[in-house]
């Protein structure tokens, strides 16, 4: 019993020591992680923050005096029917609407032809049919047409893009684009009669000031840009579907928008000029891209 005790200052200081030892190891774990997460991040430095689909942002809904969704529990519901056409109809209007998309191309020579104001607030109303997580309706549509921030527009897109072709975007990429003759010189940016740039909206705003989620906001946004694309060729206008990187918090503010708001996409829409050309491009076999189970 004496020898035993006489030992047990030793293990316990030798438990200590590996304690210690243990916490020193875990906190160097801990920094090491961390500065690997930042190194990856540098690494990285074209992905835009404002491309990043923000589905999972928590805010505290709690907070908001119990009407947290800022919608109305009692909303009545309605008797619904839609018109229904015979199968040689379907069969017909399917086929039709699937030729006038199939003709849709990306078109980067927009003539400066002046385009009717209401034929923009049409696609844009269509647009703003598409579904929505909790129909939050979480996009704005922002329409430039002065030429003053278009060009503004312009200055702000080429002087991040030439960046982004030279460091950030790397030569698998950068070689990927070649074959359709794009860069970072964005002419169309200022002979496109408008601009439309669109926002998603992260989380809303309730009257009280507090947050409300606007649930998958970019996956709602995007279905409503799908439709926006259909609506404009439709019409017989075209564009070309971009996506500036790191250029969102400076056109933001340049377009005076709130900081709930992202830029997702920019279409430059008008006529094509007469002398527009598009990469000779074939799309996939159905089959290619559907099953039937």
């Amino acid at each position: 019993m004496e020898r035993f005790s006489s030992l047990t200052p030793v293990f316990i200081a030798i438990i200590c020591v590996l304690i210690g030892i243990i916490l020193k190891s875990n906190r160097k774990s801990r920094k090491k992680g961390k500065s690997e997460t930042k190194n990856k991040s540098e690494s990285r430095p074209w992905v835009d923050d404002d491309l990043r689909d923000s589905t999972d942002l928590h805010v505290e809904e709690e907070d908001a005096d119990g009407d947290w969704q800022g919608l109305d529990e009692n909303i009545a519901h309605v008797s619904f029917s839609a018109e229904r056409y015979s199968e040689d109809e379907m069969i017909k209007r399917s086929k039709e609407f699937y030729e006038l998309l199939n003709k849709r191309r990306s078109v980067r020579f927009i003539s400066n032809e002046p385009v009717p104001r209401e034929v923009i607030n049409n696609v844009i109303k269509a647009a703003g049919t598409s579904p929505s997580g909790a129909h939050t309706e979480p996009w704005t549509f922002v329409v430039v047409q002065d030429p003053e921030v278009k060009h503004r527009i312009r200055e702000i897109i080429e002087e991040e893009e030439e960046i982004n072709y030279k460091k950030r975007m790397g030569d698998r990429w950068v070689n990927d684009l070649k074959r359709l003759r794009t860069n970072w010189i964005k002419v169309y940016l200022d002979t496109a009669p408008y601009l439309i740039l669109i926002f998603k909206q992260v989380y809303g705003m309730l009257p009280n000031g507090q947050k409300k989620t606007h649930y998958y906001n970019e996956i709602s946004v995007s279905i409503a840009c799908g439709l926006l694309l259909a609506a404009l060729q439709n019409v017989g206008l075209v564009t070309v579907t971009s996506t500036p990187l790191n250029c969102g918090p400076r056109l933001r503010v340049l377009l005076q928008r709130p900081t709930n708001e992202k830029l997702l996409l920019l279409l430059p829409v008008g006529y094509p000029s007469k002398d527009a050309t598009v990469p000779d491009l074939t799309r996939k076999p159905l089959d290619d891209f559907m099953m039937v189970i």
